[in-house]
């Protein structure tokens, strides 16, 4: 860390970082930007972009160039034109493309003894020429700034293996025999040409495409995790109707200052955070809290941008504006999870740091060592390079890809979309799972719960009545009424002379009779109290965290509904096969205790964090994992986006809001929980055939490096052993096709 520069006041800058491949250049950045005094960095590889807090006294532009020395590119955002992303994406795909039209010819002629006419080793090397300099070029780029700061990455063993295959064949062809008119390439076990004949053309080639591809489905992984901050800004309104003198004045919501009223219609999204100045009116909150039960707000209230008018007409004095809101905040809360979240370093590069330099060492070694005893520089030379060529990193590259590519497509088929490689690790590692209540376990709709009656009345009249007299109104516990009514009891009685009490209920006229329908107190205030037997009926209703709405006609109270948010059918059932994975469920909400253990004593859940907001729930994961848990969270809603971001392992429910997805490791496009149970049994069979891959990658090379290195392995073997492994691994990633739902297959 950079030393602190005492008394200095300080700024802080986001900077985009271009031409980071793994964890180890996140790090060379930071370390490279906290060599100057005063400065502390964080990069984040999954944005690509580092926060860095330095003193006045630097410059942006110093900050740049010191990336820049790493060997790195760095712009400030808004001089990164929003096109580059799509444009290196573009320029990857290119080179992929042309390199694997050009590869598989020479693959195919390398591998097929048969198909091999007059001359083709040098139409091969034209073909393969293209690929190994123009192809592998981001390769050898980041090998030589790797060169020039003393260091290795996986670039350093692509561009080293595919150089040393393309160099020996050209040098075998050139001063060799191996261009000789009419020259076989052999798959003997034992060399019967003379090392000259033999060339790597296919080894170039074949590398360089297959890692092109690994690298163009990272990329594309890797640009989403910028999405959660637009998804999330792109919730507020865009316009807003400001109160000139009066005079409502349409402009745009960037015009909007504190202290500005502002009016909001029915159907409209609140501007900004303010206070209600004139109205009533039931505000959907569900967007930024995640709960279902919209809250009535009047003159005096607060609100919060972001959030929906349901009913009244209301005029708001802005309180904060722009950065300052709170649904700012939570795109900030977003981005600070995302950045403290540990990356984790793929096992390759890990291994690669000690294994790339220990190959090229041993490569020397067997070099001098032949020239020591004696041997010609030609044979001397063979074994060297028959220690780079086992090495080559083909099934290294292909590790990973394939087979996310195959757990990916079987995924996608079964709704559950894995983000990338890098979240699969957490999978094996998740102890406890932690899951929103509204909308994940429960349906988040309002739906009747439940009907109470007074003594002597029919309880399908009361559904018709207070069915007919709720159908006019907009509110979401209304609409749960109408809706209940009109499937038990059939068409609904038209109602007239209707009346909305704002924040209380109704009043209409149906089939004669004057009925209201709304909350206890409305009908107190029309001197209509609820009996002993509904006031007891309406305690115990309200004690299952139930919602009551009383209903009266003609100067009486005749029952009360009971509307509540219903527990999904599966939701029980994917509990019990979370425990089944050895992980530990908890709820998490933001309804009142009562409401959340009554719904998790019906999912058997025991663990309960209940009455938490948004930055709570943050919190509530951070606490866990100080306790040394390592936690998966399950949401939708976009109040779950910081809470996913926080979590080892987000699981976003695709029902749910896109920021919830996109601040996710895993989205589940089924709204079933039962699909967040698939979805970790599918990472965790993903990576395990990952790791099985990589071991089988570095495995053959453990075994066949001594071969190599004294003598007993003809290069030509060499490549052959490195093409059976990438079949190997492309074999073993498709059995992930056979993946069965645990749901489906039940």
């Amino acid at each position: 860390m950079g030393r602190t520069v005492t008394g200095s006041p300080t700024q802080q800058i986001e900077l985009k970082i271009g031409g980071m491949t793994c964890a180890a250049c996140a790090a060379r950045v930071e370390r490279r930007l906290q060599k100057l005094d005063g400065v502390t960095a964080a990069v984040n590889l999954a944005t690509e972009r580092a926060t860095v807090t330095y003193p006045a006294e630097l410059t942006p532009e110093q900050l740049i160039e010191q990336v820049e020395k790493a060997g790195y590119t760095a712009a400030l955002p808004e001089e990164q034109q929003s096109g580059d992303t799509d444009e290196q994406t573009r320029s990857l795909l290119l080179r992929l493309v042309v390199s694997a039209a050009l590869a598989a010819p020479v693959i195919v002629l390398a591998m097929a003894p048969a198909l091999q006419f007059p001359y083709w080793q040098w139409v091969s090397l034209a073909l393969t020429t293209p690929v190994a300099f123009w192809g592998a070029w981001p390769f050898h780029r980041a090998a030589w700034a790797n060169l020039r700061h003393a260091t290795a990455t996986m670039d350093t063993l692509i561009s080293l293996g595919v150089l040393s295959a393309y160099l020996w064949s050209l040098y075998a062809l050139v001063f060799g025999s191996a261009g000789t008119p009419g020259m076989r390439h052999s798959f003997s076990l034992f060399a019967q040409q003379a090392p000259g004949e033999a060339i790597y053309l296919e080894v170039a080639s074949g590398v360089t495409a297959f890692i092109l591809a690994g690298r163009y489905f990272e990329r594309r992984s890797r640009r989403r995790a910028g999405a959660a901050m637009r998804a999330l800004l792109e919730l507020g309104a865009k316009d807003v109707a400001v109160l000139r003198d009066g005079v409502e004045q349409r402009v745009p919501v960037d015009e909007l200052s504190a202290g500005d009223e502002f009016v909001v219609r029915p159907g409209e999204k609140i501007a900004t955070d303010g206070v209600v100045v004139a109205g009533s009116s039931a505000i959907d909150t569900s967007i930024l809290t995640g709960e279902s039960v919209p809250v009535e707000v009047t003159s005096g209230d607060e609100v919060t941008g972001g959030t929906v008018n349901t009913s009244g007409r209301l005029v708001v004095r802005a309180s904060r504006v722009g950065s300052d809101t709170k649904l700012a905040q939570m795109a900030r809360l977003v981005e600070q999870a995302q950045s403290s979240k540990a990356d984790v370093q793929r096992l390759a590069d890990r291994v690669s740091a000690v294994f790339v330099p220990a190959v090229i060492a041993l490569a020397a070694i067997t070099l001098a060592g032949w020239l020591i005893s004696g041997a010609e520089v030609n044979s001397a030379f063979t074994a060297a390079v028959a220690v780079l060529i086992i090495a080559c990193p083909c099934a290294l590259g292909l590790a990973t890809p394939t087979a996310l590519l195959v757990g990916t497509g079987r995924g996608a088929q079964l709704g559950i979309l894995i983000k990338g490689p890098e979240v699969l690790e957490s999978t094996r590692r998740v102890d406890t799972v932690v899951l929103d209540k509204t909308g994940t376990v429960t349906t988040g709709r309002m739906s009747l719960a439940g009907v109470q009656v007074a003594r002597g009345v029919d309880k399908d009249e009361l559904l018709r009545l207070a069915g007919a007299a709720e159908h006019a109104s907009e509110h979401p516990i209304a609409r749960a009424v109408a809706e209940a009514s009109a499937e038990q009891v059939g068409e609904l009685p038209a109602a007239t002379s209707f009346h909305n009490f704002s924040g209380l209920g109704v009043q209409a006229t149906v089939e004669g009779h004057s009925v209201l329908v709304g909350r206890p107190a409305l009908l107190e205030e029309h001197d209509q109290p609820l009996p002993a037997d509904l006031v007891e009926a309406q305690l115990a209703a309200e004690q299952n965290g139930q919602t009551v709405v009383a209903v009266a006609w003609d100067g009486r109270a005749r029952g009360i509904l009971a509307v509540s948010d219903s527990v999904k059918p599966t939701s029980a059932q994917a509990v019990a096969r979370l425990r089944e994975l050895g992980l530990h469920p908890v709820l998490l909400t933001g309804d009142n205790e009562t409401v959340a253990r009554a719904v998790a004593a019906e999912v058997g859940v025991q663990d309960v964090i209940a009455e938490a907001l948004p930055d709570g729930k943050v919190e509530a994961i951070a606490q866990l994992q100080r306790n040394g848990k390592v936690v998966a969270m399950v949401g939708d809603g976009v109040n779950d986006a910081a809470a996913l971001a926080q979590a080892d392992l987000g699981l976003a429910v695709g029902t749910g809001a896109d920021v919830a997805i996109e601040a996710a490791d895993l989205a589940l496009v089924r709204g079933d929980l039962n699909s967040a149970v698939d979805a970790i049994r599918l990472s965790r069979r993903t990576l395990g055939t990952i790791k099985g891959n990589l071991f089988w990658a570095f495995a053959y090379n453990v075994a066949a490096l001594p071969l190599a290195a004294f003598g007993l392995l003809n290069p030509m073997i060499a490549g052959a052993a490195m093409a059976f492994s990438s079949v190997f691994v492309v074999t073993n990633s498709l059995r992930l096709r056979r993946f069965r739902s645990i749901a489906r297959s039940s």
